[in-house]
């Protein structure tokens, strides 16, 4: 059975990270833009972070620029923009596709994990996300909408 640990993506400095690196974490994943109406949960994502990071959570950020060009920078760009404007602190990867040809592998699997609104697999916009629990498994899968502030409240299970 596949899990989130059997995937890797490289991280926004280029590295491959292989997600058994994660193994035993919860993982709440998240398609970014440095451009969007919804850009400033990147201050609730940090702080969810910082606080359930030594329980075991892990946030993950996936920019991705298929939303409306909302994310045009190179990986530089997006680093220096998240640092300096959010201090984000939490992983961030290279820009990815999440629908589509060119959709990275771990975001086809996400999504036929868990389905969106009327059991619509295809990310409908940034800041869609996606927790997933200490064995691997998708748990829950969160719109744009909802706030990491709101999300927080499902944590506990996971954790």
């Amino acid at each position: 059975m596949t899990t989130a640990y059997d995937f890797s993506a490289k991280t926004l400095d280029g590295e491959d990270k292989p997600f058994t690196d994660y193994k035993g974490k919860a993982m709440l994943i998240v398609n970014t833009a440095s451009k969007c109406g919804f850009t400033p949960q990147y201050t609730g994502l940090e702080k969810l972070w910082e606080k359930y990071e030594k329980q075991g959570l892990v946030v993950l950020g996936f920019p991705c620029d298929q939303f409306g060009h909302q994310e045009p920078g190179d990986a530089a760009e997006i680093k220096n923009f998240c640092s300096l404007n959010y201090d984000v602190k939490f992983p961030l990867f290279e820009k990815i596709e999440v629908n589509g040809g060119g959709t990275h592998p771990l975001w086809k699997w996400l999504k036929s994990q868990k389905a969106g609104l009327l059991g619509i697999e295809a990310i409908k916009w940034n800041f869609t996300k996606f927790l997933v629990d200490k064995n691997g498994k998708v748990v829950k899968r969160y719109a744009p909408t909802d706030t990491p502030e709101k999300i927080e409240k499902d944590l506990a299970a996971v954790l």
